[in-house]
C-alpha cells in the first residue's frame, strides 16, 4: 500500500484513495481492554484516505485495509 492506492475498509463497501502513510497509536478495546495505557502501545502504520461521499480523510489503520489497486 502506498500514496494513490485505491483501497477498501474491511468493514465497508466504499472504495477510497490513500493520500499518505503516518504512524500513529490506536488501542484495541476488544483486545486490550478498557482501561488504555499509552505508553504500552507503540505506533503503527495508518493511511490517509479520501472517500468520495466524506468531506475531509479519515485515517485508518494499514491492517484494517484491503488494496483493490496500487499506484505506480
Amino acid at each position: 500500500m502506498k500514496v494513490g492506492s485505491l483501497v477498501k475498509a474491511e468493514y465497508s463497501e466504499a472504495i477510497g484513495i490513500v493520500i499518505d502513510i503516518i504512524q500513529k497509536k490506536v488501542w484495541r478495546t476488544n483486545l486490550m481492554g478498557k482501561r488504555i495505557e499509552w505508553d504500552k502501545v507503540k505506533e503503527e502504520p495508518h493511511a490517509v484516505v479520501l472517500y468520495p461521499h466524506n468531506d475531509g480523510t479519515v485515517n485508518i489503520p494499514t491492517v484494517d485495509l484491503e488494496v483493490i489497486n496500487e499506484s505506480g
